[in-house]
């Protein structure tokens, strides 16, 4: 089987634990490049958040944004499709999401947005179950969360909202399940993503192989959480890494090394090279 396309999901699958793109992986990616294959990214990170040794690789043109609600053209820096949230359903999410007091991230404009006062307590500490660095790095603080999310209804891509405690998490489920014309996806342990009816790294996957004139066949993609289980049932090669969900492992037909193993790049060889 030919690869043309090769979709990889960034945390927990392509970087490593540390958020790093290992020096074996870049070699492969670049290998992979060299012989005609796109690689895509595919995340649920916000343009603006994408790592730059990441961008560095020439030859990667295209990057699925905020779970698939943005094709970007890396190059050009041109978004080729966006898919955001329905205006009345972030106003019915502002509306729920107002009753408690979890930590709520915004995306839109290809950028990343949070409350001042948990920026601020990650900042100094206070707040330890977000990665400090990456959040002061990449997240903007604005003063009223909600008021934001109201005010840029009609160019939400996503929300995020974070958990200290995970029977909070399983709780929001079901109430964030209510919402009208919303996806519920993860990433991580401790937060659930929010996105439009139709937004999944599946969709704008597939929105690109057409633009590519790429057959499902000729793709394979590589992930470890819920937001990926799309994607992947969407390629012809499905690669779960070592460290990935089990519901993700369950419909892989390749489970390759973890994350700190290089298991993309393992996958790669394999498969494309």
């Amino acid at each position: 089987m030919t690869i043309k396309l090769i979709a990889l999901d960034l945390d927990g699958t392509t970087l490593n634990s540390k958020g790093r793109l290992t020096e074996r992986t870049r070699n492969v990616l670049e290998k992979a490049i060299s012989k005609g294959i796109n690689v895509v990214v595919a995340t649920g990170r916000c343009y603006s958040a994408l790592p730059e040794e990441i961008i560095w690789i020439c030859g990667i043109q295209y990057a699925l944004t905020s779970n698939g609600a943005q094709i970007k053209d890396l190059r050009s820096g041109e978004t080729l499709m966006s898919n955001c949230m329905d205006p009345f359903s972030v106003e019915e999410s502002a509306d729920v999401l107002s009753r408690y007091d979890y930590m709520t991230e915004v995306f839109t404009d290809g950028k990343a947005y949070i409350e001042k006062k948990n920026y601020d307590e990650i900042a100094s500490g206070g707040i330890t179950y977000r990665y400090r660095d990456y959040v002061l790095r990449t997240r903007n603080p604005v003063e009223d969360a909600m008021g934001f999310m109201i005010e840029h209804k009609h160019a939400i891509e996503n929300i995020n909202i974070f958990f200290d405690d995970q029977e909070d998490k399983k709780r929001m489920w079901h109430v964030l399940s209510e919402i009208s014309n919303v996806t519920v996806t993860s990433s991580l342990d401790n937060n659930w993503e929010l996105g439009g009816a139709n937004t999944s790294k599946a969709a704008a996957l597939e929105e690109l192989c057409r633009v590519l004139d790429v057959h499902k066949k000729e793709i394979m993609a590589c992930g470890d959480s819920l937001n990926d289980k799309d994607m992947l049932m969407e390629a012809g090669i499905p690669v779960a890494v070592g460290n990935a969900k089990d519901v993700i492992k369950e419909i892989a037909s390749y489970i390759t090394g973890t994350n700190n193993e290089d298991g993309v790049a393992e996958a790669i060889e394999k498969f494309a090279l």
